[in-house]
């Protein structure tokens, strides 16, 4: 039997799996990147530290960015078990912890690049884009376990890692250095510790430096709107957190999103009309209600961008 090129092209499809054919996320909602941080926002799911699960519950609430954390890359790339919880009330590493950490850092210094690089197609094939991985070597590291953290980053297609705002100025020096060096970003992140000037002093370090503003954080600790940040600091601005928090004359809680202090519908506005393009990211903080479970509140959280946007 002859087969055109439609009948052929037809057949090729037929052959495919389904959830190659299934429509890829995609939350730019009018020019504005909305992602999530994972697997934190899915901590209560009973699967959430698996890497094809995280993905699955991405793909589901229509995410196309993420913010990972290391270890669900690490453990899908074949590194040891984490070390089991300290006891209640134990000061400092136990034994088991310590021989735990030891082995990460030997598996690590030895991991195969082309791991990362699968992990990066399995996300990217699905339409999920890692942007971040919140990895920041500690200051006790040394120089292979920071070029570690980079490579593992660039390997799975991020642009920057991630994690808390140093207050060594030598940490953030030497962290900028290597951003440099791999011509990548490092992204603060602040609690309520949060202020305008807070990245001021990192940021005059180094161009490798960059801001990671959580929106509720600084709501929560100032008692002001953190637009007034975004618009400073945007051309040194990584990325965003985004979560509805009250201030503290409110009590500072964590709360359903619209029911809070946070402004987070205008912040949104104000970065589509500025035409911002770093991302901002669902945190999935306020407790998960009865009846209801992590996947179902973040897709309430990107209904909420997705409508502020419209």
């Amino acid at each position: 039997m002859d087969l055109t090129r439609r009948d052929f092209g037809k057949i090729a499809l037929a052959a495919l799996p389904a959830t190659q054919l299934a429509a890829k996320p995609n939350s730019n909602f009018d020019g504005v990147q909305i992602g999530v941080i994972a697997p934190y926002s899915y901590r209560a799911m009973p699967d959430a530290n698996d890497a094809n699960a995280i993905l699955k519950h991405i793909v589901t609430n229509g995410l196309s960015a993420a913010e990972l954390s290391p270890e669900p890359i690490e453990a899908w790339a074949g590194a040891p078990a984490p070390a089991p919880a300290a006891p209640n009330g134990g000061r400092g590493p136990t034994p088991a912890q310590l021989e735990a950490a030891a082995a990460l850092k030997k598996w690590r210094l030895a991991a195969p690049v082309s791991k990362f690089k699968d992990f990066r197609k399995l996300y990217n094939g699905a339409g999920v884009h890692i942007y971040e991985v919140r990895i920041l070597p500690d200051m006790n590291m040394s120089d292979d376990e920071y070029e570690y953290a980079f490579t593992l980053a660039a390997a799975v297609g991020a642009t920057q890692i991630g994690g808390e705002l140093p207050t060594d100025l030598v940490h953030t020096k030497r962290l900028g250095d290597f951003a440099v060096k791999h011509k990548m970003l490092v992204a603060y992140h602040a609690h309520t510790q949060a202020t305008l000037t807070a990245w001021d002093a990192a940021l005059a370090q180094s161009k490798g430096n960059a801001a990671q503003l959580d929106c509720g954080h600084y709501v929560a600790g100032t008692g002001l709107s953190p637009i007034p940040v975004i618009e400073k600091l945007h051309d040194r601005m990584a990325n965003m957190h985004l979560k509805d928090r009250t201030t503290p004359a409110h009590g500072q809680k964590n709360l359903p999103w619209g029911t809070g202090d946070t402004p987070l519908a205008e912040i949104l506005q104000f970065m589509r009309k500025n035409k911002y393009k770093f991302p901002a990211a669902i945190e999935l903080e306020y407790p998960v209600p009865a009846g209801s479970d992590s996947v179902a509140e973040v897709g309430k959280c990107v209904e909420f961008c997705r409508k502020a946007l419209a």
